[in-house]
C-alpha cells in the first residue's frame, strides 16, 4: 500500500475556550498522518491525546494553526461533507439496548440515507461487507446488550466502515478490553488500515502493544509536543525513554529491541 498524506498539521495549538478563557493543551503541533498505514497516538494521561483527536474531527475548535484534510482545510468542510470524511469512534461505552448488531452498523449510514433513515439495497450491501470485513457475521443478529466488551468495540469499529469514510479516528479503543481482545482490536485495525487502505489514527495507553504492532508512532508531551516515527526509530534514538521518563516499561521495550538486534 503506497503512503499517501491524507491529514496535515501545521503550527496547530489545541484547547478550550470558553467566554472569559482559553486553555491552551497544546502548542505549535506539526506532522501528517497517510493512508494505508495503523498510526498510534500515545501519551501520559493529560498530555493532550484526547483533546487533539477531538480537535481533528472538529468536535473543538483549534486555537491556532492548520488542519487539513485530503488536501482541503479542516475549517471548509460542511458538517455534512465531514460525516462522509472522518468515522469517530470514542471511548464511551455503548449504552444502546433493543437494537441488533446489524441494526447499529447500518447507522453508520446515516450521511447517505437522507431524512428518513431508510437503508437502499446499496447501504445494505455497505452494511454486510463492513460486517464481514471485521469478522462478526456471527453476531449480525445479536442484541448489543448482549456482547462482550471486546465484540461491541468490534461493531463500533463496522459501523465506522460502514460509514464509508478515508479517514478514522478512535478515542482509545482498547481502554475497556482484556489484553487479548486488545491484541485482536489493534491487529483488526492495522489489516483495515493495509485492505481498505484507511487513515486511521487512534490513541492508546497499551505502548507495549503499539510498538509492535502500529506503522507509525506519534508521542506526545505537553513539554515536549509530538515525536513521529517509526517505532524501533523512536527506541533506537531514545525517544520513547525521553518521553516517558526512563520508566520501567520504557526500559524494558528498549533491552528487548537491543536483543533482538543482536
Amino acid at each position: 500500500m503506497t503512503r499517501t498524506e491524507t491529514i496535515s498539521l501545521k503550527g496547530l495549538s489545541t484547547g478550550y475556550r470558553s467566554k472569559h478563557k482559553t486553555t491552551v493543551v497544546a502548542r505549535d503541533l506539526t506532522g501528517a498522518i497517510c493512508s494505508g498505514e495503523l498510526t498510534c497516538l500515545i501519551g501520559a494521561n493529560g498530555s493532550g491525546k484526547s483533546t487533539l483527536l477531538r480537535t481533528l474531527s472538529a468536535f473543538l475548535s483549534p486555537l491556532g494553526g492548520e488542519i487539513s484534510l485530503l488536501g482541503r482545510p479542516l475549517r471548509d468542510y460542511s458538517d455534512r461533507e465531514l460525516s462522509k470524511v472522518i468515522g469517530v469512534v470514542l471511548t464511551e461505552r455503548v449504552s444502546l439496548q433493543n437494537m441488533t448488531v446489524e441494526e447499529l452498523v447500518g447507522m453508520g449510514r446515516s450521511p447517505y440515507t437522507g431524512f428518513w433513515g431508510r437503508l437502499s439495497k446499496e447501504d445494505h450491501a455497505q452494511v454486510d461487507a463492513a460486517i464481514t470485513m471485521v469478522g462478526i457475521d456471527n453476531l449480525r443478529g445479536r442484541m448489543i446488550q448482549t456482547l462482550s466488551d471486546g465484540e461491541r468495540q468490534k461493531v463500533m469499529i463496522a459501523k465506522a466502515l460502514a460509514q464509508e469514510t478515508p479517514i478514522i479516528f478512535l478515542d482509545e479503543p482498547t481502554a475497556f478490553l482484556d489484553y487479548p481482545s486488545k491484541v485482536e482490536i489493534l491487529h483488526l485495525l492495522h489489516r483495515l488500515s493495509r485492505e481498505a487502505g484507511k487513515t486511521i489514527f487512534l490513541s492508546t495507553h497499551d505502548l507495549e502493544l503499539a510498538l509492535q504492532i502500529a506503522d507509525r508512532l506519534w508521542l506526545m508531551d505537553r513539554e515536549r509536543g509530538i515525536r513521529i516515527g517509526v517505532p524501533d526509530e523512536l527506541v533506537r534514538d531514545g525517544s520513547l525513554d525521553r518521553f516517558f521518563d526512563h520508566t520501567e516499561l520504557a526500559r524494558r521495550i528498549r533491552i528487548k529491541f537491543e536483543m533482538l538486534e543482536k
